[in-house]
């Protein structure tokens, strides 16, 4: 009799005490002004003619949910929208011209970064993208997964819980910001084939030989699956046990780091083909920004002088439109989702393998783990399962039934706790999704074929409306971070 095929689960949307949908902090807010009401209502009774209806409205607009968000939310995003727009911060031409030092910024929330070159310690070097805001370092390692189709299952279910142990040893290094997971796929140029022969054949070889290789490639695909497997690692020097002093101290920092995390991925079924260099991450982020030229930086980055010819310089744009459904740049046109809901039921370890999967459009789907601090796990989890508590015990006041959500949600809360307490790790989780087309025409369809393949892998995907521009430098190795972006802006 053949085994059972092993499920997994157990995550769950954060919630806090919030009552009718609202967070925490806007359920005292409500229930503040609802208290402030009732007592100015037997103070001074004739002032809530006039006050009245705009608590209504406010309530209205706080409590009427569109697709879960809060109708005064989607009114704040569209103003924030406006206002951006009008500034000209939606719009951005790069200065070919210019003499000064920002000429080749990138745009939007690229803007900051700049990237530099260091060594690995054993006679190669490496890119890490530095944040000179936020002073965060990003170091990107070059992956190749296992195939879990021709596994075995008992490989696969090792591999997959060495990669929750992997995470979970991340809430003991404080330094680790968070670590994003990236699959690019891509229609591959149809160049690639051709000059890897070109590269390889003898030019003293018999005419015939050299002719039959050359019907060969011709009448070969001409577009395969073009794969690149990436793992961002971003790190903060100051929560460094270290304290690094300089720039120096911290990229040090970084690199020893690294190498702690490269010897525990062979675990997971992950392969560390090397680390990224500086090269390579600039010719990503101008593969993205311009897909025609992915032919073209291939082939610079097959040449051993690649490192002089592609810089950060040449990662960036030469325009770039943000529009509220989609982002213009170059050659291409890109769409970006993130992750609205993770699957209600168990899944199988392949769950993500249509998502990820190759297409016919450019496409990068992101991961982003952020590990809680081990000692902040342990309040966190513990404040989740009071929190449902409470809930529970207010729908008993109130005469509420519980819903089998509610009853679901709560023993997902304390199995979580439970499994904290037997040394598990606690990880917040983001999926962004970004897809390119080349022609307006195809956008539509592309849309269609990734929403589909996100539909099949049990994930709700919500176009980021408004945040197109930052959902698309997610999938970048840059080290974007939406809810860091997010608390920086409310500070």
């Amino acid at each position: 009799m053949a085994g059972e095929i092993r499920t997994y689960g157990g995550w769950r949307r954060r919630r806090g005490i919030g009552l009718l949908g609202l967070d925490t902090t806007a359920t005292f807010v409500t229930l503040g002004v609802a208290l402030a009401a009732v007592v100015l209502g037997t103070v001074r009774p004739g002032l809530l003619l006039y006050l009245g209806p705009p608590i209504v409205i406010t309530g209205v607009l706080g409590l009427v949910r569109v697709g879960g968000t809060p109708v005064a939310m989607l009114a704040l995003v569209r103003v924030r929208w406006w206002w951006g727009s009008w500034r000209g911060h939606a719009r951005y031409r790069a200065g070919v011209v210019i003499d000064h030092p920002r000429a080749f910024q990138l745009p939007g929330v690229l803007a900051p970064l700049t990237l530099l070159s260091a060594e690995d310690g054993y006679g190669g070097r490496y890119g890490v993208v530095w944040d000179r805001r936020a002073g965060l370092l990003t170091a990107t390692l070059r992956v190749v997964p296992a195939s879990t189709w021709l596994a075995d299952r008992t490989d696969t279910d090792t591999w997959v819980a060495c990669w929750g142990n992997w995470l979970a040893s991340l809430g003991h290094q404080r330094a680790v910001r968070h670590v994003t997971v990236t699959v690019d796929t891509a229609p591959e140029p149809g160049s690639t084939l051709a000059d890897a022969v070109s590269a390889m054949i003898d030019p003293r070889a018999p005419a015939p030989a050299r002719l039959i290789i050359g019907e060969v490639v011709n009448t070969a695909p001409a577009a395969a699956a073009d794969v690149d497997t990436r793992m961002s690692v971003t790190f903060d020097p100051k929560a460094s046990p270290t304290a690094p002093k300089d720039l120096l101290d911290a990229v040090a920092e970084l690199g020893r780091t690294l190498e702690g995390l490269e010897s525990r991925l062979g675990l997971c079924g992950v392969t560390v083909v090397g680390r990224a260099t500086a090269a390579e991450i600039a010719g990503t982020i101008r593969t993205a920004f311009d897909p025609d030229a992915r032919g073209e930086v291939n082939r610079l980055l097959s040449r051993p002088s690649s490192q002089e010819v592609l810089s950060w310089a040449d990662a960036g744009p030469v325009h770039a439109v943000e529009y509220t459904d989609r982002y213009v740049h170059d050659s291409g046109i890109s769409v970006s989702w993130a992750w609205h809901e993770a699957p209600r039921q168990a899944v199988h370890s392949n769950v993500l393998a249509r998502l990820v999967a190759p297409g016919p459009y450019p496409k990068r789907v992101s991961l982003q783990y952020r590990v809680l601090p081990a000692a902040q796990a342990t309040k966190v989890l513990e404040s989740e399962v009071n929190a449902a508590a409470f809930r529970s015990a207010f729908r008993r006041k109130t005469g509420r039934d519980e819903t089998a959500r509610d009853a679901h949600d709560a023993a997902r809360a304390r199995q979580a706790a439970a499994e904290e307490a037997m040394g598990a790790g606690v990880c917040l989780v983001s999926m962004y999704v970004t897809v390119t087309v080349t022609d307006e025409g195809e956008l539509r369809r592309a849309v269609a074929h990734t929403e589909s393949a996100a539909e099949s892998s049990k994930i709700r995907l919500r176009r980021l409306w408004g945040s197109q521009a930052a959902g698309f430098a997610t999938t970048l190795p840059c080290g974007i971070c939406p809810p860091d972006l997010t608390s920086r802006w409310r500070h």
